[in-house]
């Protein structure tokens, strides 16, 4: 399946603030956002300051599904599954892309960004109820426990993470248990509880033209 295979810091100068897409590094001075980069290309210091509607909507969208990692259609399928549930659409579209298994890894803090949880997954180093899942798209369910694999289990780029960006702490809906390297979805978030920075009812007003 076709990625995005640019450069990650270009992302987060166009949307203009910091999308956590290369782990340590966004929370170091080496961060163009910190250093007030410009968006990218030869105009975008000069961009206009105004923008539409539309364009308020479209940035959203953007930004939404670049922090998630996903391409359009995929995106786009998530919007549709949402709006068929129970509740607000918004808030059930950021929880189904919150129980994405390269999210749920992320989100432990077994890998330093979602790109990275995604390569491990797809890697076959988890298992979710001691089976190897390695589809990044898997919904983790209340319940579930994800593990690290017997033979991952030394990895330096797991511990790393862990020492560094460990999470899970943080989360109310998960149990981490370090030492094992597993961690368990205690049950799925509200809205409330999710920390991804969105204005998601922008991202419903954009489908629903």
């Amino acid at each position: 399946m076709a990625r995005y295979r640019d450069a990650n810091c270009k992302l987060c100068r166009r949307e203009g603030e910091k999308l956590f897409l290369k782990g340590a590094r966004c929370l170091s001075d080496k961060c163009p956002i910190a250093k007030g980069a410009p968006p990218p290309g030869q105009h975008g210091a000069n961009m206009r300051r105004k923008v539409s509607e539309y364009g308020l909507q479209l940035r959203e969208k953007q930004k939404v599904r670049r922090i998630y990692g996903i391409l359009e259609r995929q995106f786009h399928n998530y919007y549709v599954k949402a709006s068929k549930m129970r509740g607000i659409t918004g808030e059930n579209l950021m929880i189904l892309l919150e129980q994405r298994l390269d999210n749920v890894v992320y989100r432990l803090g077994f890998a330093p960004s979602r790109k990275s949880a995604r390569q491990l997954v797809r890697h076959r180093h988890f298992t979710v109820n001691d089976r190897i899942v390695d589809i990044p798209s898997y919904q983790v369910k209340p319940g579930d426990v994800v593990k690290v694999r017997e033979n991952s289990k030394r990895m330096d780029i797991i511990h790393m993470a862990l020492k560094e960006i460990g999470r899970a702490a943080e989360l109310p809906w998960f149990r981490l248990d370090k030492a094992r390297l597993e961690g368990e979805m205690l049950n799925i978030p509200t809205r409330l509880e999710i920390p991804t920075p969105a204005q998601e009812q922008l991202i419903v007003e954009l489908y629903s033209k």
